[in-house]
């Protein structure tokens, strides 16, 4: 990957509908040119997919929670992993090094949603042993820069 794919793929995360045509002419590229890198990088894997942004408070979804969860043995790990790819409420699950062994995001409606999660849902899940939830007031910044 060069400089000249960066710039295809920043300009492909502030806008993933942005024109082949506009995209040449941020990069000073020809068209036919920057629609091959974009196929090779779709086609490595470098691009994993196009997606939209969604406003979470206009889509009524105005509570963000942060979870750390203990697993109780190794062997209920797999099963957690299963139900938690499944849960919509769920934007992301990470394995941590530490105290805790996971640290979920969690979106909602509200903290009457987040309770049904916590109680109904996640403590549900054979191994859970403890969590701790926290929510977020505000996002500063919520994307990849890289």
């Amino acid at each position: 990957m060069d400089e000249i794919d960066r710039s295809i793929l920043e300009a492909l995360k502030e806008n993933s509908r942005m024109t082949v045509s506009d995209i040449s002419k941020r990069v000073k590229l020809s068209i036919p040119a920057v629609t091959e890198r974009i196929r090779k990088m779709d086609e490595s894997g470098m691009i994993e997919g196009y997606t939209v942004k969604i406003n979470r408070a206009k889509a009524g979804y105005k509570l963000l929670a942060f979870v750390l969860v203990v697993i109780d043995r190794t062997e209920q790990i797999p099963a957690f992993r299963a139900f938690i790819s499944g849960c919509a409420e769920v934007l992301e699950c990470h394995h941590l090094a530490g105290e805790y062994d996971y640290l979920l995001k969690v979106l909602v409606e509200d903290t009457g949603e987040l309770e049904n999660f916590l109680s109904d849902t996640l403590k549900s899940v054979p191994g859970v042993i403890r969590s701790n939830t926290m929510i977020s007031l505000s996002s500063l910044k919520e994307k990849w820069n890289r």
